[in-house]
């Protein structure tokens, strides 16, 4: 048994990940809608339909399935995808971008390149037709020009048809998770573009890592690595209460009087429901262990490592105040009810710039549930 995110002991990360694939890596009944569902009837009639399958059924799509497991990672690297396996005429469509050719598709991904600093992680591909592969998947872009650098997220599906008699990929259509109106122009997918540009500051300082698995309109589903915390009681989870302390043990008050570089963020986290159990920490670099890590000079600090597992996240602006956790509390875990997950006990909230220094309409925070 391993203590998490949420303070619980529960069964190992990897047992997690695999649950959570299960459950929305799939498309679901329960976060089905009539909209999506006639939407994708509309994309194989268009571009899939109207080819005849005759000989793709025959010798099936794994060999295109193996194609793009190796291809798609190189998206947006110096190599790029093959393009010799695409026909010259491809209807590329994603909410606010389509094009009709090879090249007009190279280009978009040449642009996004250029204009985003995109990092590409592919999930899952799978046959879901005679004609049809689907692959699911997660970017996160950098928008360049901008000097605050705003993160932008998005994950979903793209639909591949395929040309039966060239065996080569003749559609691509994305479906955005984020968003419910996935058709070209889609001034919802607009707007959620437009959304992530807000302006806001976080220190240039090392983080936790973690894999954005599943991004909606309301929250994030994220997969956590391992980390290390020093951490001590506090009061309440947008309290400050034990900060200087865990500060201190970072800044020299251990029992070799090493300074170790400052992380982000700072996490308050309430182990029981009642949010009647908290502590405060400080995350330590990834390079410390608990076998390397001086010894607190204070009982009451306390060193841990927090096993890596699954956890929705819902992002925020502003200074945390104890009605702002509280509001998004409810919001998130609603959301995750409404979608057919089910949030554990405790919570987390995250913040990550110092309020002496940081005007609050610039300060982020992050409020997390354990997902089992």
């Amino acid at each position: 048994m391993a203590i998490t995110l949420s303070g619980r002991q529960i069964r190992p990360a990897a047992d997690i990940s695999a649950s959570f694939r299960r459950r929305s890596f799939r498309e679901q009944p329960v976060l089905a809608t009539k909209r999506a569902v006639s939407w994708k009837r509309v994309v194989r009639s268009s571009f899939v339909d109207g080819i005849s399958n005759e000989g793709v059924a025959a010798s099936g799509l794994n060999d295109l399935i193996n194609f793009l497991r190796r291809d798609l990672p190189h998206l947006f690297d110096e190599q790029g995808i093959d393009r010799s396996m695409y026909d010259s005429v491809v209807r590329f469509r994603d909410p606010i971008t389509k094009h009709d050719t090879i090249d007009g598709y190279l280009f978009n991904i040449r642009l996004l390149k250029i204009l985003f600093s995109p990092d590409f992680k592919l999930h899952r591909v799978w046959e879901t037709g005679p004609c049809e592969i689907t692959t699911r998947w997660t970017m996160v872009m950098k928008f360049m020009l901008l000097p605050w650098k705003p993160e932008l997220v998005f994950t979903g599906v793209s639909i591949m048809g395929v040309n039966p008699q060239t065996r080569k990929f003749c559609s691509h259509v994305d479906r955005w998770d984020s968003i419910e109106n996935n058709e070209y122009f889609s001034l919802e997918g607009l707007l959620d573009v437009a959304r992530q540009l807000w302006f806001y500051k976080t220190p240039e300082l090392e983080t936790p890592d973690y894999q954005i698995l599943k991004r909606t309109s309301k929250y994030e589903v994220r997969k956590y690595a391992s980390f290390v915390v020093a951490e001590t009681k506090g009061d309440t989870l947008s309290g400050s209460s034990g900060f200087n302390d865990v500060a201190g043990y970072i800044f020299g008050k251990n029992s070799a009087m090493e300074k170790i570089p400052m992380t982000t963020p700072v996490f308050t986290q309430a182990s029981n429901g009642e949010l009647s159990q908290v502590s405060i920490q400080i995350v330590l670099p990834k390079d410390k262990e608990l076998s390397n890590l001086p010894e607190p000079i204070f009982e009451a600090i306390n060193l841990r490592k927090v096993e890596g597992g699954i956890a929705a996240a819902i992002k925020f602006s502003g200074r945390a105040t104890e009605d702002l956790v509280g509001q998004k509390e409810k919001e998130l875990r609603y959301g995750l009810i409404r979608d057919g997950l089910k949030p554990m006990g405790g919570c987390m909230l995250a913040r990550y710039n110092d309020p002496g220094r940081t005007w609050s309409f610039i300060m982020v925070g992050t409020f997390f549930l354990q997902l089992p």
